[in-house]
């Protein structure tokens, strides 16, 4: 493999040569001069330059795309040669949007790397928005997300059921009440995901159903992780609505309580999603030992 493509596909995925030095063990004088080269080899410009900011060029752009195409040939060809040994060998990009990467993927991992201990993982996390553009762009194989956008390109595979429920901290003064209507929502106060997170477009669209629009609610914070707003919310009167496996430990704790909303269920799956029509056998085995745990329907 040409070195120098690793170089540029790396540059060209940050757009910032101090982290692709950083991420390559090389300095970045080195990083510049292997751009260098490959602009000369192809006598053409890669990247523009603008002070401290860079951007890919048409001709960068082509290039990148081929480079991607060239790693995934190398990918394929180190695991599917290592099939003639006993050791399966590779390197699997697994992508999964935030409450997944904090509470789910873990032991599914850690299970995997027991069967296939000479396969290394790399997990790329993001919100839902993100992972779908990292398998789109072809920067990972796999996603695990937090609802299905229904993206055309994408394959979408039900993997484990999900609830997303009110909480708030014991000490709240609506906590004692066993249940609220949908309509006390609008005197509440919410802390909420980010725009582009997959629990923020089915909180959305529940309560939608439910005859509220989002717009109806005080949102006090945005926040973009799911343990920053826990923390938010056993510092305030705050609410929020929030995966059962995320706040598992505080309700058993009793530092949240669930407040049940009549006529308000909020269900989802989370998905595996591949590149539709995109045959990968690393990502096949990966995808069947989850499978062997949780009964996919494949």
């Amino acid at each position: 493999m040409d070195f120098r493509l690793k170089v540029f596909y790396t540059v060209a995925l940050r757009l910032n040569f101090t982290k692709a030095a950083t991420e390559l063990y090389i300095s970045q004088p080195a990083v510049s001069k292997h751009i260098q080269e490959l602009e000369e080899t192809y006598k053409t410009k890669l990247f523009e330059r603008n002070g401290s900011k860079i951007a890919l060029t048409p001709a960068g752009k082509l290039l990148l795309k081929y480079t991607k195409n060239i790693f995934e040939i190398y990918r394929q060809i180190d695991f599917e040669m290592s099939s003639f040994s006993k050791e399966r060998q590779g390197l699997l990009r697994l992508g999964s949007s935030t409450t997944i990467s904090q509470y789910i993927i873990s032991p599914i991992l850690a299970r995997f790397h027991q069967k296939q201990k000479d396969i290394k993982v790399n997990l790329l996390n993001g919100n839902t928005e993100q992972i779908e553009s990292a398998l789109i762009n072809k920067e990972i194989e796999i996603g695990i997300v937090e609802g299905q956008s229904k993206n055309q390109s994408i394959k979408y595979i039900p993997f484990l059921k999900d609830e997303l429920v009110l909480v708030c901290r014991s000490e709240n003064p609506l906590a004692k009440q066993n249940e609220i209507s949908v309509n006390d929502l609008k005197s509440m106060k919410f802390i909420t995901r980010e725009r582009g997170s997959g629990t923020l477009e089915v909180i959305e669209f529940a309560l939608k159903k439910a005859g509220l629009k989002f717009a109806d609610l005080q949102i006090e914070m945005q926040l973009g992780s799911t343990e920053s707003i826990k923390s938010y919310l056993l510092n305030s009167d705050c609410f929020a609505f929030m995966s059962i496996h995320a706040v598992s430990k505080e309700l058993l704790n009793k530092e949240l309580i669930v407040l049940d909303v009549e006529k308000l269920d909020i269900e989802r799956y989370f998905y595996i999603i591949t590149l539709l029509g995109k045959s990968d056998p690393l990502s096949e085995l990966f995808i069947q030992n989850i499978s062997d745990n949780y009964n996919l329907k494949l």
